[in-house]
């Protein structure tokens, strides 16, 4: 990739009627203009391919993902389709030496994102899709802490809602409902608010759970009913590796609460809050603090919504490539919080505590 150039993009996953692709990524793209150019697309097939190409204003349509994971006429691929289909992108992308973002959960479980991990590439960026780690009120949060404001974090306690996995579901959700696709409300939503709450107090080296399924059948829009596999329930205690405890409730099929995360230290106090109805990470968030001078919380956009976080996200993403540096979460993040929700798993089918290097 030539110096100076914008980053070449192709977004796997693209639809012109909707979408996380429609709806986040590519706002987030464009308020990014000075690093990066919309190169390419791919779709199910090569007619939405061309849709989306026509109306996102891209280059190149492709009907087939993995065409375009090797086209040299991209630079970053960005994989924002189902997770079962993450593996043979990523896979793709990587041998032909292509920089990646990958929505998160990288993989179906754990063996999956430990291979794709390993096959990273020293030239390639990679960066995992947990764009709450690049809000700026958690990286402002973050460095309260790290700086002492607060003083010995001792407890925290996080309210995670989401109004997915509810008791109804459009068709195109209905996959959510199937622990095989590793796509659930303990992954994703879980998964997003376990990252931020290590990033604030460290890693977790002891957790007990209890994932639970409160409506085992669900009404799928214009399907009827279907049976789901996977918690809509998980309520998670732990303790860090710096001693803060901490407590975790995640809350499918809520709307009208607010993500809220509080953290007590010993000198002081934070709190985060958010109100998008998908998940805290998919707006923008609040920070409060007892800290009298704390500095201002300020993003780079003025974008809100699902779009806020992801350029944040973007943006850390372009510097790394351009400057060789590697501060985003990347896939062995992605790996270390695919093995804690493992060991969250096991220690809620075993009613057993579980301690130790747990990520």
């Amino acid at each position: 990739m030539s110096v100076g150039r914008p980053i070449r993009v192709g977004i796997v996953g693209a639809n012109a009627a909707r979408g996380w692709a429609r709806d986040a990524h590519l706002p987030a793209l464009g308020k990014l203009s000075g690093d990066f150019v919309l190169s390419a697309v791919s779709a199910r097939t090569q007619v939405l391919a061309e849709a989306a190409r026509d109306a996102y204003g891209a280059e190149t349509a492709f009907g087939d993902s993995l065409e375009l994971a090797r086209s040299p006429s991209v630079d970053l691929v960005c994989v924002v389709v189902k997770v079962p289909e993450h593996h043979a992108i990523v896979l793709a992308a990587l041998a032909a030496g292509k920089h990646i973002y990958c929505e998160w959960p990288l993989g179906r479980d754990l063996a999956e994102a430990q291979e794709m991990a390993a096959a990273v590439g020293p030239d390639s960026h990679v960066m995992i899709g947990l764009q709450g780690l690049s809000s700026p009120a958690v990286l402002a949060a973050a460095d309260l802490v790290r700086s002492g404001a607060i003083g010995r974090p001792l407890a925290m306690r996080v309210f995670s809602p989401t109004a997915g996995w509810g008791t109804q579901a459009p068709p195109h959700y209905a996959y959510l409902q199937d622990k095989r696709n590793g796509a659930t409300l303990e992954t994703i939503a879980g998964g997003h608010t376990l990252a931020v709450m290590e990033a604030l107090v460290g890693a977790f080296v002891e957790v007990d759970a209890r994932n639970s399924i409160l409506h085992s059948h669900i009404d799928v829009v214009g399907q009827g009913a279907v049976e789901r596999t996977c918690a809509d329930h998980m309520m998670v205690l732990g303790r860090h590796a710096g001693g803060c405890v901490s407590t975790l409730e995640v809350a499918g099929g809520v709307t009208g609460k607010p993500f809220r995360l509080e953290l007590d230290g010993d000198a002081g106090w934070i709190r985060i809050t958010g109100d998008f109805v998908g998940g805290f990470q998919g707006g923008v968030l609040t920070l409060e603090t007892s800290v009298a001078d704390a500095p201002s919380v300020a993003a780079i956009t003025d974008l809100t919504g699902p779009p806020a976080n992801l350029a944040e996200s973007y943006a850390r993403l372009a510097a790394d490539i351009r400057t060789g540096q590697r501060t985003v979460p990347d896939f062995e993040r992605a790996v270390r919080l695919s093995r804690l929700l493992e060991t969250i798993d096991l220690a809620s089918t075993s009613g057993h505590r579980t301690t130790g290097a747990l990520t």
